[in-house]
């Protein structure tokens, strides 16, 4: 999954550029890495939203959450589920009985306890709290009817046998079942402290709870946070980092370079532009296909423009992916998409891909006039729209180039709403767009972790998507057992979204980055936190 790229360097370029590339003393690289505290700097792109995670929904959150914060199970440095707060389980076809840790300790020094997880388990499917990731739970015993207030959350399928006995009880055989506890809507709540925060749980370093290997002991809104080892994480002894300091949020490609290059961040991530100064510099230009799906998000609700099946399908036979990806994003490690599920996705012997291809449609520009034409005979005008996307120079380009080819290949008016990240996703949530920029990254590791998302009944499902079909054959997917009958049913929900094109598939996900030649241990990865420092090191 990890590709390292070498470019030839010239001996002056070398001299300049040196303290990137880690040959410099060290004394000018204290701010990026230093050795003797075991520290190091980084930047994110965006201020975490929401570090509750009963409400958290984005990879900057689930970043800070991934080190703050853990679950029954992780993930450990291969991306394969491992023991976490839980030491060990036995699986059945009806429950799962985890046997959790003595040693795991909540950061003020109290237990962390089976009862932890029935709180905050119950809190997330209440109907009443309208957590966008309750369907999530519903391979969980009652935990569908609960979520649609036909039960009470006490019949949920989750029981303290004990202090550090935890049984799950299962709505049907799940074989994947242990994995998707791994994700942050399944990790503990101490219920006291939460209900002695009230409404700002969660809003400062002070009003959360910690249980993972680092915690947060500053955090400054919009400009800082600083993580330090957690003293009384189970694990502690393996991890060698003592603090992880983000001194720099910042959207802008550039200047994480230009921090890189000046020796105050340990690992930078790059854009298109970037990649090709990194490039001519002569840096250690790192790729990684990052498992994600960047689409384009339609809001087919009654209301909007695009319920006109016609203006979906115009849209789509102009956008050519390999086109979106070679000249637009200019990443490496981004790769076309012709279908909303990722190559890498397991199938039932091989790749889902490859099982069941979806061939590339080509660009039919005078179909999707003919079509256009159509909706103008019918309605007399076409309809202004509106794309919603982040405020940022990959946001921006990416908007501009959609505006483009709308605009000049199909004669429709879109305007750009470009959003803080937190008011996009506030917007997004309350269905104000036409159109928004989107990604989705795997909560798991199964088809169902994409699938489900257009389920109309997922909470996460923004463009307003509902038809009956595809929620029949998502359930199919959901409930059975063996592993073709599943897959067929992947492949029919594949076409489905081809051919009533609720959203667009735009790329599959990659990342380019750099980083600090001796910080060691560094995991990128498909699911959980990424990157995640929890194994990282600084070699002298």
């Amino acid at each position: 999954m990890l590709k390292v790229v070498k470019f030839a360097r010239s001996p002056c370029l070398g001299l300049v550029f040196g303290l990137a590339l880690g040959f410099l003393p060290l004394s000018s690289q204290a701010a990026a890495v230093d050795f003797a505290s075991q520290t190091i700097t980084i930047a994110l792109t965006q201020e975490p939203p929401n570090l509750d995670t009963v409400r958290t929904t984005d990879t900057v959150s689930f970043f800070v959450i991934g080190h703050t914060q853990e679950g029954l199970v992780r993930y450990d440095r291969r991306g394969q589920t491992a023991p976490g707060v839980a030491s060990s389980w036995v699986i059945s076809d009806s429950s799962i009985d985890f046997r959790l840790r003595e040693d795991a300790r909540w950061s003020d020094g109290t237990p962390v306890l089976a009862e932890d997880f029935v709180y905050a388990w119950r809190l997330l499917v209440d109907p009443t709290t309208a957590a966008a990731y309750a369907s999530i739970m519903f391979p969980i015993k009652n935990a569908e009817q609960i979520q649609r207030g036909e039960l009470p959350v006490s019949e949920l399928g989750i029981e303290a046998l004990g202090p550090h006995s935890l049984r799950v009880s299962l709505e049907r055989p799940c074989g994947y079942c242990v994995s998707l506890m791994a994700h942050a809507a399944f990790f503990p709540i101490k219920q006291a402290f939460r209900e002695r925060q009230g409404e700002v749980y969660a809003a400062e370093a002070a009003n959360l709870l910690y249980n993972g290997p680092f915690l947060i002991e500053s955090w400054t809104h919009g400009a800082a946070l600083k993580l330090v080892k957690n003293p009384r994480y189970w694990n502690r002894t393996a991890i060698t980092l003592n603090g992880i300091n983000i001194d720099y949020i910042t959207e802008d490609n550039r200047t994480r370079l230009n921090l890189f290059r000046d020796g105050r961040i340990a690992l930078a991530r790059l854009g298109a532009e970037t990649v090709a100064d990194a490039a001519s510099q002569g840096m250690r230009l790192r790729t990684f296909a990052s498992g994600g799906m960047s689409y384009l998000r339609l809001n087919v609700g009654e209301d909007r423009p695009l319920a006109e099946l016609k203006l979906r399908r115009a849209i789509q036979l102009i956008f050519d992916s390999d086109e979106f990806v070679n000249k637009v994003i200019g990443i490496p490690g981004y790769k076309p998409a012709y279908s909303f599920f990722p190559s890498w996705l397991p199938g039932a012997e091989d790749k889902f891909a490859r099982e069941y291809p979806l061939l590339k449609q080509p660009v039919n520009i005078a179909l999707a006039r003919q079509l256009i034409a159509e909706i103008q005979q019918a309605n007399g005008e076409l309809p202004s729209m509106t794309l919603l996307t982040v405020a940022s120079p990959t946001g921006a380009k990416v908007a501009e180039y959609l505006q483009g080819i709308m605009g000049q290949g199909l004669g429709l008016s879109i305007k750009v709403d470009q959003q803080t990240f937190k008011q996009y996703l506030m917007k997004a949530e309350s269905g104000e767009f036409d159109m928004a920029l989107a990604s989705w990254y795997p909560d798991f590791n199964d088809v169902v972790t994409y699938a489900d998302l257009l389920a109309s009944w997922n909470a996460n499902n923004r463009g307003h998507y509902a038809n009956p079909d595809y929620d029949q054959w998502l359930s199919v997917l959901q409930r059975a057992v063996d592993k073709t009958e599943r897959m067929v049913a992947a492949a029919r929900l594949q076409t489905i979204i081809a051919e009533d094109v609720p959203l667009i598939p735009m790329a599959e996900t990659g990342s380019a980055y750099l980083q600090h030649g001796k910080l060691r241990g560094v995991v990128r990865q498909v699911l959980g936190a990424d990157p995640d420092y929890t194994a990282a090191r600084i070699v002298p």
